[in-house]
């Protein structure tokens, strides 16, 4: 877990003492609270969000443990950490994939690889003239999907194996860094069912948090190339149409969002959703996060932004506590909203 432990001595020193390990856990779990999402953004940590869904916490609290026996790390408070020279030195003999994007692609990781196995799995069958095998995927969605992209293909079922084949060579051939087999060991074919993961991470000799990580590298750079630069892969482009979301908001802040646009006041907002101001408040850091465009000046004075974010740089934190001792006129509400906006 050499690449787990990299990820979390990363995070740390982003981190700064300011939050606690667990800020950590719950951003690489891909939680969607107000808290995790502001830190994944406040601290320049988007990439790792919801990278590692499946992480346990007492996976988690064994790695830490093994951090410190390794000191890497050192406590510096209630569940803080900080790293250590050593734990420095550790991140630079392994650096973290750099294809990662988390906050993007993490909810679309998914279905882009059903989508990509079964494509795979049904072309290699064409290519043997084979009819009779049980689909990878058992998504009707997918299986609709991949229906619709075989009538819009130009391209013979002859020949879609070969193009096919030749266009993820294409797209590999642009990253040297990335080991296709680590994609390739799990796909399914023609009279050859792909591995597990844990098989595939086995027969690389890898452990299985090193190779979930490299496996979701290649599928993230995959969802990046073909978004770009579609016209260079005809075929593999259809994997990533409608593949992504319209925004990033959790569920609860996109209708926040609805009736905002409407011209409703937070207070007003608060009565109709029957909801906590303080929810509603949480949803307009969430909108800003993910809106660029989107305006704080009727919530924060333009003044007072500017004084929240010198005191921020001043004192080189992001702690709200330290800046409202600097800030007193300034709400916690206001605080999170200029970080939002800027501190990032």
């Amino acid at each position: 877990m050499v690449q787990l432990e990299s990820i979390i001595l990363y995070c740390l020193m982003q981190l700064n003492n300011e939050r606690t390990i667990y800020s950590i856990y719950h951003l690489l779990k891909g939680k969607k609270s107000s808290q995790t999402i502001q830190d994944a953004h406040l601290f320049n940590l988007k990439k790792y969000f919801g990278i590692y869904d499946f992480l346990s916490r007492e996976n988690f609290d064994q790695i830490i443990q093994m951090l410190q026996d390794q000191k890497l790390i050192q406590s510096c408070g209630l569940q803080q950490f900080r790293s250590t020279s050593e734990g420095e030195l550790f991140l630079i003999k392994n650096p973290i994939p750099i294809d990662l994007n988390g906050w993007e692609f993490h909810q679309v990781t998914a279905r882009f690889w059903a989508r990509l196995s079964l494509l795979i799995q049904v072309a290699s069958n064409l290519e043997y003239k084979e009819t009779n095998y049980i689909p990878i995927q058992k998504d009707k969605d997918i299986h609709l999907w991949l229906k619709t992209v075989l009538k819009e293909m130009n391209v013979s079922k002859k020949d879609m194996g070969g193009k096919l084949y030749d266009e993820l060579i294409a797209c590999f051939a642009e990253n040297s860094e990335l080991d296709p087999s680590v994609l390739v060991y799990r796909l399914t074919g023609f009279n050859q069912i792909g591995l597990t993961s844990l098989q595939a991470a086995q027969k690389l000799k890898m452990d299985i948090f090193d190779y979930h990580l490299h496996f979701i590298n290649i599928l993230h750079f995959m969802i990046r190339k073909l978004g770009q630069e579609p016209e260079l892969f005809p075929l593999l482009a259809h994997l990533h149409r409608a593949l992504m979301q319209q925004n990033d908001l959790t569920q609860s802040s996109q209708k926040t969002w609805q009736l905002l646009t409407l011209g409703h006041s937070l207070e007003t907002i608060a009565q109709i959703r029957q909801l906590k101001l303080s929810t509603i408040e949480d949803h307009l850091v969430e909108i800003t996060l993910n809106f660029k465009d989107f305006s704080i000046n009727e919530y924060v004075e333009p003044i007072l932004q500017k004084e929240i974010l010198h005191v921020s740089k001043l004192i080189a934190s992001k702690q709200l506590k330290l800046i409202k001792d600097q800030v007193k006129q300034a709400s916690y509400f206001q605080i999170r909203l200029v970080l939002a906006k800027y501190g990032g």
